[in-house]
């Protein structure tokens, strides 16, 4: 039997990189996808892949930051399913910017996006995983929440946010029978760090300080991803899994 077989799974920012591979594994893996994404042709292509592969997957178009739309796309998986087994936080944004200089607007943006929006949605998504019997949340956190670069002081601090309400979430929601849990993600080659890993010096400087010498790809955060949905991983909670080939912990 696959390993989600018979669950209901919803995943923002399906639309592409780390969002897409996770929504497709669970597809894989028997789950039955709710795929949410602001933009409508990549979502669309996650979920025609998923099917050609015999999976299930109903793509969503929906903003994770309007309320309506996390109200549609929370109504539609009530309708179809009555609950709602694993809770994929991804969507998440970034920008280039230093404290000194950064804008009250470009601060609110990434907040909004990268942290509020997943408190909103496991808030608002309680109802439907407590129909479920035993129901797990998993944030998209980062080793920037712990390994900081420069310029990306806002994104670092929502993610280290993410963590810390991920252990909050999971000492909260234990009593409803919820698991949630956090990844957090090296260097993954995906749209959001192509500006970065095209530099030349700064790819081999990143390679240089990773023990196992590449890049994380999105099936990694995929299976990690998957692990903390299913069954293998019923009595963990709070938890955050770096997936980052050693960088994080080396010198």
């Amino acid at each position: 039997m696959s390993r989600l077989e018979h669950k209901i799974a919803l995943v923002t920012g399906a639309g592409s990189g780390l969002g897409r591979a996770i929504a497709q594994e669970f597809a894989r893996q028997g789950a039955r996808v709710f795929a949410g994404d602001r933009d409508e042709a990549g979502v669309n292509e996650t979920a025609e892949t998923a099917i050609k592969e015999g999976g299930t997957m109903s793509p969503i178009l929906s903003d994770v930051c309007n309320k309506e739309d996390v109200a549609s796309l929370l109504g539609a998986i009530e309708k179809a399913n009555g609950k709602l087994d694993v809770l994929v936080n991804n969507a998440g944004i970034t920008q280039r910017e230093d404290f000194r200089h950064i804008t009250d607007d470009q601060w609110q943006e990434i907040l909004d996006v990268n942290l509020t929006a997943a408190m909103r949605l496991s808030r608002d998504a309680l109802g439907l995983l407590r129909a479920s019997d035993g129901s797990s949340i998993i944030n998209i956190s980062s080793i920037m929440e712990r390994v900081h670069v420069r310029q990306l002081s806002a994104y670092s601090t929502t993610k280290a946010a993410i963590a810390g309400m991920s252990r909050a979430m999971a000492v909260e929601y234990s009593a409803f029978n919820v698991r949630v849990n956090y990844i957090c993600p090296g260097y993954a080659e995906t749209a959001m760090t192509k500006r970065i890993l095209r530099n030349p010096a700064v790819r081999q400087g990143l390679l240089d300080r990773t023990p196992m010498n590449r890049f994380v790809k999105p099936a990694d955060v995929a299976k990690a991803a998957l692990f903390l949905a299913s069954d293998d991983a019923s009595f963990i909670t709070g938890e955050g899994l770096t997936v980052d080939g050693g960088m994080s912990v080396s010198l």
